[in-house]
């Protein structure tokens, strides 16, 4: 997979976030597993798992919305530079986060 190719949510997460999908899958999902690796709670862990699901939602929910797929289809269209395109996106996404 070259690097273009990956997801913007996968992109949006932090190093931690990407590390408890790392050790989640190598351990088959399994949270009683996750649980004992953090030496951590069950509930904890499951707390996490619902936390890090809402990340990927809103960011699915933010890049889909209108004004970012226009801000995108300008950039596309030459009509602004694809550097300034993300600068406008990414200032959209963090005022939608601070709601």
């Amino acid at each position: 997979m070259h690097k273009n190719d990956v997801p913007n949510w996968i992109l949006s997460l932090e190093k931690e976030d990407l590390e408890f999908i790392k050790k989640f899958v190598i351990n088959s999902g399994s949270l009683k597993e996750i649980a004992k690796l953090y030496d951590v709670s069950y509930p904890t862990v499951r707390i996490k798992l619902d936390r890090l699901i809402e990340k990927i939602k809103l960011h699915d929910e933010v890049e889909n919305e209108g004004f970012v797929q226009f801000i995108k289809q300008l950039s596309i269209d030459d009509r602004i530079e694809l550097e300034e395109a993300k600068l406008i996106i990414e200032k959209y996404k963090q005022e939608r986060k601070d709601l």
